[in-house]
């Protein structure tokens, strides 16, 4: 084990569940049996102010856990779901040595503190109040700002709406409604 994954192992921070949870994601692995469920508080700048994780697995997904969630305090939500993509590079480059049989265990990990990131922007769209439907709620982009991006920068792919205005640079659980708005305005 590296000594980030062996710090964070036998002093982790961050167990159990938040009891003001803003949202929470679970992941599991069939190749060794491991869970996780994570809880995070986001305030209404979409900022991560709190995360907890409760987890049964080995010490390569406990130490991930308790490292990332000290890690994305602070960190709006759709600059995190944006570093937790797969496959996991920037995740995997800070953690220092991870050997191939333990990155799954930081995969699992990933794909709960996404789940959570993507259930809070679920939630935010269908609460949205503005006067115009909010697609991306990890960045806050309209309908209208990403219509128009796609109009006058002739965008053919969720990338290019991405580069154009941040949409779908999160969490990417707006990518079908991008998806849709290309292919109305081809």
């Amino acid at each position: 084990m590296n000594a980030t994954i062996t710090e964070h192992f036998l002093n982790p921070r961050n167990v159990g569940k938040l009891s003001d949870a803003s949202s929470c994601g679970c992941a599991g692995s069939f190749i060794c049996g491991a869970a996780v469920e994570v809880s995070l508080q986001i305030d209404q700048e979409r900022r991560i102010t709190g995360a907890a994780f409760k987890a049964a697995g080995c010490s390569w997904l406990v130490g991930t856990a308790s490292y990332l969630t000290e890690q994305i305090k602070n960190e709006l939500s759709g600059e995190a779901a944006a570093l937790l993509q797969p496959p996991y590079h920037v995740v995997l480059k800070a953690l220092g040595k991870v050997p191939p049989e333990r990155e799954h265990c930081v995969a699992i990990f990933c794909e709960a503190l996404l789940a959570a990131i993507t259930a809070h922007s679920d939630a935010t769209r269908d609460e949205w109040q503005g006067e115009e439907a909010l697609i991306c709620s990890c960045f806050c982009v309209s309908e209208s700002t990403i219509d128009t991006a796609i109009r006058e920068g002739a965008l053919r792919t969720v990338a290019e709406v991405t580069q154009a205005c941040n949409a779908g640079g999160g969490c990417r659980s707006c990518y079908p409604l991008i998806e849709d708005m290309l292919a109305g305005n081809q």
